[in-house]
């Protein structure tokens, strides 16, 4: 191995580090790989080594004594060679094929399933939540841990038209992605000011020029510089939230969940898509969200049921129609579901202010 790169500041150490002897030794030199199981990849090099990747899912938020737990069977089977996903899943890498189905065992006796490869339901990309962040209006990582304990044999199988890619965000403006599903928090009222704080804890400047749609601005009251808002004017998206915690958005009430779908990043087979909202002010009903799960899982069996193979979510529902995909889920469909209906320009917000 070459000496490793320093990191710099417009860099990161070198991944070279990191990685498995064997994979480094054949870096760009591989002939051809497959899928031996679901869950299972295996790389074949043009020097005829061969190095299997066994991933699996875990519980989401890590506690030490699980990392620790990983890597003990890291270092039984896999020579101590581990490594994360962007989306939360575990992934272990060996050469030697006997260690293969040991380490599946193994994995599934402690809880691990294994899956996520092929045309499966892949492990949910989410957001910190309740226990990193400091403004979410949900628990984005409690709602995944809630779904994926339902849809565990679609992570295990490939039993899906296409890969599957579920996002989620705890809050509107800060977190989430395109995804075939995402679910995300929907604010429904204006925030609530404790204007006794705001004085005190908030940068008034900066929490009006924070305001996608110009609906904050500054007052007194009791005597005391605080801030108010335009109602007519607020998209309820919890922007001054962050900078201002005496504006408080959150609700237990009023603060839902909306389920999008259809979203696409790659330009695989087609060009990439946004999604389309297409269930609203669904409880916000913790820790295990029946009502979300009920949809999402209604959504999925239309889909693995009508689609043609190797169609994305969002290809599948321009082919059939969106009248077609609101018949097959069961779903309630208004107005307010789409974006370009004609009386579209009177009810959405076209201020210039508007700026993501």
């Amino acid at each position: 191995m070459s000496e490793l790169r320093r990191p710099i500041e417009s860099g990161v150490p070198d991944s070279t580090q990191f990685m498995h002897p064997t994979l480094v030794k054949n870096y760009g030199q591989w002939a051809w790989h497959d899928r031996p199981r679901p869950g299972v990849l295996r790389h074949v090099a043009e020097s005829g080594e061969t190095m299997y990747t066994i991933k699996a899912g875990t519980q989401r938020q890590m506690d030490v004594y699980t990392i620790r737990k990983l890597a003990d069977i890291a270092d039984e089977f896999c020579d101590g060679y581990v490594r994360f996903t962007i989306r939360s899943a575990v992934e272990f890498m060996t050469p030697v094929e006997a260690n293969v189905q040991p380490l599946i065992d193994r994995l599934e006796a402690e809880g691990f399933p294994v899956g996520g490869t092929g045309n499966s339901v892949g492990f949910i990309s989410h957001t910190q939540g309740w226990l990193h962040c400091d403004i979410p209006g949900t628990d984005a990582s409690g709602v995944v841990k809630a779904l994926m304990d339902q849809l565990v044999d679609e992570f295990k199988h490939e039993e899906m038209p296409n890969r599957v890619k579920i996002t989620t965000s705890c809050c509107q403006i800060n977190c989430g992605g395109q995804g075939d599903i995402a679910i995300n928090v929907q604010h429904t009222k204006p925030p609530v000011i404790n204007h006794e704080l705001v004085a005190g804890v908030c940068e008034r400047p900066a929490v009006i020029a924070r305001c996608p749609v110009a609906a904050i601005r500054p007052a007194l009251v009791n005597g005391k510089p605080s801030l108010e808002v335009d109602e007519k004017k607020c998209v309820c998206c919890g922007a001054c939230y962050p900078p201002c915690p005496p504006m408080q958005i959150n609700d237990p009430v009023n603060s839902k969940i909306a389920i999008w779908v259809g979203g696409k990043h790659s330009s695989t087979r087609s060009k990439p898509m946004f999604h389309k909202l297409v269930a609203a002010g669904i409880p916000n009903n913790a820790p295990r969200w029946p009502e979300a799960a009920e949809i999402v899982r209604n959504i999925l069996g239309a889909y693995k049921a009508d689609a043609r193979a190797w169609e994305r979510m969002g290809e599948w529902i321009e082919r059939i129609g969106w009248p077609r995909f609101f018949e097959l889920t069961g779903l309630p469909f208004t107005k307010y579901h789409v974006d370009n209906w004609r009386g579209g320009r009177a009810n959405l917000n076209t201020s210039a202010h508007l700026h993501f």
